[in-house]
């Protein structure tokens, strides 16, 4: 059973920085790719940037510049460096990992408000 614990959301003004973590856990093979999520109120769930294993990256455009996403294989966790926050970045954040199938996190509030 494979298990993702997220950390690392909260309040933050306008500017502001926060970095998420998501460590998986419990998988036999290797994972794929590890990516982050969001979803606002009212917005449907969209992706916010992804890592493969060799170490490839893909940003939606609005957070180009702002975040950045990494991982480290070995402990199974992939992280989201988030710089210049905007309240537009507002949402529940959600970790996704690929292993053969897909899995998700439970989810952190990241609110950005002044």
């Amino acid at each position: 059973q494979v298990q993702l614990v997220e950390s690392g959301g909260g309040l933050v003004q306008p500017g502001g920085s926060l970095r998420l973590s998501c460590a998986a856990s419990g998988n036999r093979f290797s994972i794929s790719i590890m990516a982050w999520y969001r979803q606002a109120p009212g917005k449907q769930r969209e992706l916010v940037a992804s890592i493969t294993r060799s170490g490839s990256t893909n940003y939606e455009d609005s957070v180009k510049g702002r975040f950045t996403i990494s991982r480290d294989i070995g402990k199974n966790t992939v992280y989201l460096q988030m710089n210049s926050l905007k309240p537009e970045d507002t949402a529940v954040y959600y970790c996704n990992v690929v292993i053969g199938v897909t899995y998700w996190g439970q989810g952190t509030q990241v609110t950005v408000s002044s």
